[in-house]
This record gives structure tokens, C-alpha cells and sequence, in this order.
């Protein structure tokens, strides 16, 4: 029989490649999207004609009722947040409330309407903030060094909590940095291949950055919405790790895309300090070993390819659309 998945965040990075992914296998995709004059549907523009998209608001417990009864899904991927660390100083009450509040309302509605629907939650390596060991593993405490990071703790133990109270299959999938060509503007590593596609175009002369030591393991965001898939279809629910296992510096980022376009980087980048955050998160690094021997789960591009790939991308869009 055909599966059915509801997605929320679909129109966002990862819930483009996943509903990608579930098309692929078969399934009837549904996803959830605010009610908003705004709404960007570049990401999923292609799918559009082989999705259904339903109204849902993670601030409204009625509106995910109504959308679960009305869908009916065998999974649930509840990938809706305010997921900008940045805006999450700044508006701190609204993140808690849909990145930490929201997964209680998700989960508060699955089991309303029916236990039995297989629940992801998207978890993340902010959780850990300042380590308190190297790499970080799903035994690893956390120490979270942000509001988003705080918001994502509660979400994770929510979902921790539902699965022991009510013998749901809920699960956490807690991942480290992952991106893409479609990562948003306002993400550190899109923000360097943007700025470097301008520069090689001749758009702009400089690219102004924060923290170049800050160490992150990053992903490709392609890779990782496979691992969120095999997690739900495990015959027990747990929680995993999803990383690559290296780590590399904003300024090694930097270089492999300034290079990747025949350009040394020290010409054009300025440290601004205006991009420095209150409490800075300095190494992530995740250990997916636990991942590779139950999911038989490993990323399948390299941290080079990846920058190269976003850079391409970049420079492909400008080409296409110089006043973007």
C-alpha cells in the first residue's frame, strides 16, 4: 500500500530534498505551510504539481489537529521552526514558542488523532552549544548557548517524553550542520558562496564575516534527509546523530570557495564584529557511528564538494538573475 507523509517545513531546505526523496519511494506527500502573504515556494516550485500543500500553524493546536485528521499520514517529519540561531536572540519568545512550544502542539495532536503514526523530530547540534566532550554522540550532555538551542533542547525531550508516556514511535534525529544550494541567505555557509559568486561576477568587492575560527561539522543537506527516513523505519524508535564526523573552520569555508573561483580569499574578506554572536558555539562535531551500524546510514559528499557545489550554484543564479 502507498505511504503517506506529512512534512512540516516544506518549503524549506530540508523539506525540499525530503519530499524529494519520499516521491521517489512512492509516497502520497503532504505538506504543512502557514497561511501567509509571503510564503516562499521557490524551494519546492518544481514539486508542486506532485505535493499537496495544506494550511497548519505550529501556534495553533486546532489547525494541526484538523490537518493531521484530515491527511491521515503513516510518518510525520516535523521540520517547521524559527531555525535562524541570530534571530533567535532577538526574538526569543517567538522561537520558543514555535521551535519549542510547536513540537509539543505536534506531538499533542498526533496522539489525539491517532498513536500510531511514526513521529520525527528535527533536533540539532546547537543542543550541545558549549561541548562538554569531543565529538559530540547521543549520550552527550547538553549545554545549549542560545535561545534556538535551548527551544530545540525542549523539543528534543518532549518528543523523548511523548515516546515514553504513550508507547509512540517518536524519534529525534539530532543533526549537525547541513547545507545545500538551497540554504537560506542568512546561513553563514551560504552567505560566503553567495558573496564569493558576486565577487567573481563583479557584484560586490568585499565579503564582511564574523568568527572565522568557529568549527562546525557540515553536510550535505541531500544525505542527511535519507538518514530522517531510514530513522522511521526502524522496528524500534531511538534517537541518532547525524553528522559526518570532521570538523572545519569558517575560514577553511572561506578558502575553498575563494579558491574554487581563482581568488585568494585575504583580499576580500573584512572581520565585522557586528556579526559576532553574545555566546558563541565554537566547535561542533558529531560522531554518526551509531547511525552508520543501525541505519546503515554515511554521507555521500565531502565537505569540498559541498562548498563547490553551493558556490556553482551561486554563480549559476546570478548569471541567470544578476539582481537577485
Amino acid at each position: 500500500m502507498q505511504k503517506t507523509a506529512l512534512i512540516t517545513g516544506i518549503t524549506g531546505q530540508d523539506g525540499s530534498y525530503l519530499a524529494e526523496l519520499l516521491l521517489e519511494k512512492g509516497y502520497k506527500v503532504f505538506g504543512m505551510v502557514r497561511r501567509s502573504s509571503s510564503e516562499n515556494f521557490d524551494r519546492i516550485e518544481h514539486l508542486r504539481d506532485k505535493v499537496e500543500l495544506r494550511q497548519g500553524d505550529l501556534l495553533d493546536q486546532l489547525s494541526l489537529i484538523n490537518l493531521i485528521d484530515e491527511t491521515q499520514p503513516d510518518e510525520i517529519y516535523n521540520l517547521a521552526a524559527q531555525s535562524f540561531v541570530p534571530t533567535s536572540w532577538t526574538k526569543p519568545l517567538l522561537t520558543g514558542d514555535f521551535t519549542a512550544l510547536g513540537v509539543t502542539r505536534m506531538l499533542e495532536a498526533v496522539r489525539y488523532v491517532n498513536r500510531k503514526i511514526r513521529f520525527y523530530q528535527a533536533s540539532s547540534s546547537e543542543m550541545f552549544g558549549k561541548v562538554l566532550e569531543v565529538p559530540q554522540s547521543e549520550v552527550t550532555p547538553f549545554y545549549p548557548r542560545s535561545p534556538y538551542g535551548v527551544a530545540k533542547v525542549y523539543g528534543h525531550f518532549i518528543t523523548v517524553n511523548y515516546r515514553e508516556s504513550y508507547d509512540m514511535f517518536a524519534v529525534s534525529g539530532i543533526l549537525f550542520n547541513h547545507e545545500s544550494p538551497r540554504r537560506g541567505k542568512e546561513f553563514v555557509t551560504r552567505k560566503v558562496t553567495d558573496g564569493v559568486a558576486r565577487i567573481k561576477l563583479g557584484l560586490a568587492n568585499e565579503l564582511r564575516m564574523g568568527n572565522l575560527d568557529a568549527k562546525r561539522d557540515w553536510g550535505f543537506a541531500g544525505d542527511y534527509v535519507e538518514a530522517m527516513w531510514h530513522m522511521l523505519q526502524q522496528n524500534e524508535p531511538d534517537d541518532y546523530v547525524i553528522a559526518t564526523g570532521e570538523t572545519h573552520t569558517v575560514k577553511e569555508l572561506v578558502r575553498v570557495a575563494f579558491e574554487h573561483v581563482g581568488l585568494d580569499w585575504e583580499k576580500y574578506v573584512v572581520l565585522d564584529e557586528r556579526f559576532l554572536r553574545p555566546a558563541e558555539v565554537d566547535l561542533l562535531v558529531g560522531d554518526p557511528s551509531k547511525a552508520q551500524k543501525k541505519l546503515g546510514w554515511k554521507p555521500k559528499v565531502s565537505f569540498e564538494e559541498l562548498v563547490r557545489m553551493m558556490v556553482d550554484g551561486d554563480l549559476k543564479a546570478l548569471q541567470d538573475n544578476p539582481k537577485r
